[in-house]
């Protein structure tokens, strides 16, 4: 009898699950898909910061743009839970900061050999630190890594022809 092949994501989806970490697995596809999802626009001028439960703090760069966000809650949180493909997000709190900017000129050659942030490192950590196995975490993390890493080069989402 033939056995079906699943994708990764989904193997790791249920593993994640049954260790009781898909909240952080959540809070880490926000962060990593955030440009993405809301667009370049809104992305300049606010950045997830924390996911806790189900609740989403937002920092977002003037008062003018918090007004704007504050009425968009509702269209951000169906975003990014079609994103998610579950509701994750069911609360969203705006919080005044200094949003870093994407840097868009960077060139190619630096891009794809792309550090991560200390931040970006905590996430990860925070992300896997409950994960029992050596192994697996040690490859979790590298396959986040490397998942960051790709998102910031300029091609990166883009399909080859």
């Amino acid at each position: 009898m033939a056995r079906k092949i699943e994708k990764f994501s989904t193997t790791l989806g249920r593993i994640l699950k049954a260790r009781g970490m898909q909240s952080r697995l959540s809070e880490y596809r926000i962060f990593s898909q955030w440009e993405r999802t809301m667009g370049q626009g809104i992305a300049r001028h606010a950045r997830p910061i924390s996911l806790r439960g189900s609740k989403l703090i937002l920092v977002v760069d003037s008062p003018a743009w918090m007004q704007q966000l504050s009425l968009m809650k509702p269209e951000i949180r169906q975003k990014l839970n079609a994103g998610l493909g579950r509701e994750s997000v069911r609360e969203i709190t705006l919080r005044l900061g200094e949003v870093a900017a994407p840097d868009r000129e960077e060139p190619l050659e630096e891009r794809s050999r792309a550090t991560l942030t200390s931040e970006e490192r905590e996430r990860i950590e925070q992300s896997i630190h409950a994960i029992g196995d050596d192994e697996t975490r040690e490859m979790l993390r590298s396959l986040i890594e490397t998942d960051l890493r790709s998102k910031k080069r300029p091609d990166a989402g883009k399909t080859r022809k």
